[in-house]
């Protein structure tokens, strides 16, 4: 339940009010970005509230149960506020947005109406829309283990133990032929067979797309040049020269983890537990022993 201010709420009841909206966004990497749909700026506790973004938000919804509910924000890409290279590269990507209904007369004479996250964001020409989800989507995400046949670990962490370091599972070399959006071949990772880096993390270390870190879907070998497909596009065209560094990947499968990592001992999946096939198996009289008495 919201509280109002004794000052806001006789303004609400005056039935003539100065009020707009305001957002605070908050990236991942600590940089904050205030908008609002104001003729002009405001400043709210320190932060300068930019009207010339163009920002406007949809309709809000909620609802009962932990459905992903929110809104949209869209607005316009500039260089003063949202760019397209930043939404490109994933700066926004689980930013926190703040919505607050402020009084463009008394900025501070405001009330926080929702909070949420950034979720898939959409561009088009010059404009951007983000879907804004609520607090309650968090609790749909998995936390804790999960009792399965596969590891639940991530490859190289503190559960793993293994040093993705190692010249065995780490490498770099160069782009040599750009085949599509997602799809390049690489010099220099002859040393590893094919699909060793499927599921595996390539960084850009240089060109256009510098810094940008993305999984690997699969890994196919044409003689000494490895031939990559990624699970996400780059923000920019890959171009030929461009340098990467690449890391192994696994399967999560005991069998991975024993035969190509020898670390079967650190493995955090539960391969021997029963299937469905054994949930639904039935007694068969003469086998294993059983002499069908049951049935008589």
């Amino acid at each position: 339940m919201r509280t109002l201010s004794a000052a806001l709420a006789t303004h609400l009841a005056s039935g003539a009010t100065t009020l707009c909206y305001g957002w605070r966004l908050t990236r991942r990497d600590g940089l904050v970005l205030g908008f609002t749909d104001h003729d002009w700026d405001l400043v709210l506790d320190g932060l300068t509230l930019k009207a010339a973004s163009g920002i406007s938000a949809s309709e809000s919804a909620a609802a009962e149960g932990l459905a992903v509910t929110g809104t949209e924000l869209s607005g316009a890409l500039s260089a003063d506020a949202l760019t397209e290279d930043d939404l490109a590269a994933g700066l926004y990507d689980g930013a926190v947005v703040a919505l607050y209904l402020v009084n463009w007369a008394d900025p501070q004479m405001r009330l926080l109406l929702r909070q949420g996250t950034i979720g898939e964001v959409k561009r088009e020409d010059s404009r951007f829309t983000a879907e804004i989800r609520a607090l309650t989507d968090s609790l749909n995400q998995t936390r804790g283990r999960i009792y399965g046949t596969r590891c639940d670990a991530d490859l190289g962490d503190g559960r793993c133990g293994l040093d993705l370091a190692a010249p065995a599972f780490s490498g770099s070399g160069a782009v040599r032929a750009v085949e599509g959006a997602l799809r390049f071949s690489v010099d220099g990772l002859s040393a590893f067979a094919a699909e060793a880096l499927a599921r595996g993390r390539l960084t850009f270390t240089s060109g256009a797309n510098l810094g940008f870190a993305t999984e690997i879907k699969s890994h196919t070998k044409d003689g000494a040049t490895a031939r990559l497909r990624l699970w996400q596009r780059p923000p920019f065209t890959v171009a030929v020269g461009d340098t990467v560094a690449v890391t192994a990947g696994c399967d999560k499968l005991f069998a991975t983890c024993r035969d190509r990592f020898a670390n079967a001992a650190n493995f955090r999946g539960f391969p021997h537990m029963p299937g469905n096939d054994f949930v639904i198996s039935v007694a068969v009289p003469g086998e294993g022993g059983y002499d069908g008495s049951l049935l008589a």
